[in-house]
């Protein structure tokens, strides 16, 4: 789609000051997909040269903001780590065509703050960091499962961009479960529930998404059983945080997310075993 309103297109690297109209562009397959008449320049980000992922010396992952969704599915089948098969179930969770595999970013999936975003569903229940740049250079970190705070709402100031998301290393070593759920075949998820399990102490994690309007990770020090999942649940996500949209009522989601939660539980507990 043409963006007639923009003016110019600037290259990030010159650091111009930041004014009204202007947008970070990185794959463009959002910006260009309908029409955003509140732009008037687009700051370009595909020549800064950041790595897409790495591996760091103390072993956690460092993924750019430009990372493609390509990149990130390569990096995750070569990876050596119990977590690695999470990285390929996320990225074939988009339901896209290889064009947009190899444009759309996963800097781009975290901005849009879809609920069904999810890169949102991977660097949440992984506990990933976001790295967040103000434009007089300033950094601060925020928890990827807080980046996103509500459909459509990140915790991005003006100017301000998401440089990276660094995954720990402690959670590249977790046992996982993954369960999605579409009204559709090929449909946008209306339910992701991702279940991690730390060797190193026994915990569980169950992870939210698409169901809700914002990422909701539930920690327990021991697993608890079904009615316990169910419990903690509904404690923490409220009735306004079920998302409503063509793609799935907030009762079925809600419905949806206890089935799912109560599958990954069983998967990574002695539940499951039986």
């Amino acid at each position: 789609m043409d963006l007639n309103t923009v003016l110019d297109v600037r290259d990030a690297r010159r650091h111009e000051p930041w004014r009204p109209g202007d947008a970070w562009l990185g794959g463009g397959t959002y910006l260009f997909s309908e029409p955003q008449p509140h732009l008037r320049r687009l700051v370009d980000l595909s020549r800064m040269g950041w790595e897409p992922v790495r591996l760091l010396p103390d072993g956690s992952v460092e993924i750019a903001a430009t990372c493609t969704i390509t990149q990130l599915s390569r990096f995750g089948r070569a990876l050596d780590a119990a977590a690695a098969p999470l990285f390929e179930q996320c990225c074939r969770a988009f339901l896209a065509s290889f064009k947009v595999w190899n444009m759309a970013t996963v800097g781009g999936n975290l901005c849009n703050a879809l609920p069904a975003g999810p890169m949102i569903s991977l660097t949440a229940a992984l506990d990933g960091t976001c790295l967040l740049r103000a434009q007089d250079g300033s950094v601060r970190r925020v928890q990827a499962a807080d980046f996103v705070t509500g459909a459509g709402q990140k915790a991005l100031a003006e100017g301000e961009l998401l440089r990276s998301v660094t995954l720990p290393a402690r959670a590249l070593g977790f046992r996982t479960a993954f369960q999605q759920v579409s009204l559709y075949g090929l449909g946008r998820s209306g339910a992701l529930v991702i279940g991690t399990r730390d060797p190193v102490d026994g915990s569980l994690a169950v992870t939210i998404t698409a169901a809700t309007v914002r990422p909701f990770r539930l920690w327990f020090a021991l697993p608890p059983d079904r009615a316990g999942l169910r419990a903690a649940i509904d404690s923490a996500v409220g009735d306004g945080d079920w998302f409503d949209d063509i793609h799935g009522l907030p009762s079925w989601r809600r419905q949806m997310a206890f089935h799912l939660a109560e599958q990954v539980r069983r998967e990574l507990t002695e539940d499951g075993a039986r």
